[in-house]
């Protein structure tokens, strides 16, 4: 397994630890239907999808799963209040054009919302910029900047405070560090801001 790949499964395991045994999940940008099937397979969720590209709800649709195509920009108004008790968004609020419209949207959509996002207050993004001067390319961000699909920059401690103008309450969150472990719930915001290279944060309003 790639570092990518094994990143990204520790940040499945955190989602599907905050996701109840049955519960109704809609996984908004679910990509390839990876967590979504996870979710399904080891929680037995009634779950639905909505993905912007057409690959992805062909690989979702391969996988066996109910997914359509939609943009979070623009679709999730069409979505009843409550009408889910889990939202979920891993990995992708950085990459909509709105993301604060689009956190509002999972909130009124969902009982819970469950929201990871790569973290570019991380030391080594900062690092990067110090001493390179370039926008660094990780294997959480292994994009370079002329074609990333991350449109806004976003640090635990930017999204802690958009929680904050939502009125979001954060029932959980977890930090997990360049080895994909979970960091210390003792420690505070700045230094998750720090040392964490990715978040996932389980919100109600």
């Amino acid at each position: 397994m790639s570092p990518e790949q094994q990143s990204t499964r520790n940040d499945f395991e955190v989602v599907s630890t905050f996701i109840p045994e049955g519960a109704r999940v809609l996984d908004v940008g679910c990509g390839d239907g990876a967590l979504l099937e996870l979710l399904q397979n080891e929680r037995k969720v009634d779950g639905r999808g909505i993905e912007l590209s057409q690959r992805g709800v062909n690989q979702c649709v391969a996988r066996g799963l109910s997914v359509i195509q939609g943009d979070a920009d623009i679709d999730l108004t069409f979505y009843p209040d409550k009408g889910f008790d889990y939202v979920l968004m891993s990995q992708t609020i950085q990459a909509t054009r709105n993301p604060k419209q689009v956190l509002d949207e999972l909130l009124r959509i969902g009982e819970y919302a469950v929201v990871s996002f790569p973290n570019f207050g991380h030391w080594k993004v900062r690092l990067s910029l110090l001493l390179a001067g370039r926008m660094p390319v990780t294997k959480d961000l292994p994009y370079a900047w002329y074609d990333t699909p991350n449109i806004h920059f976003c640090t635990i401690r930017d999204f802690v405070n958009l929680c904050r103008e939502l009125d979001a309450k954060v029932e959980k969150a977890v930090a997990l560090d360049l080895s994909g472990k979970k960091m210390s719930l003792s420690m505070p915001w700045w230094f998750w801001n720090f040392f964490g290279q990715q978040a996932v944060f389980l919100l109600k309003r």
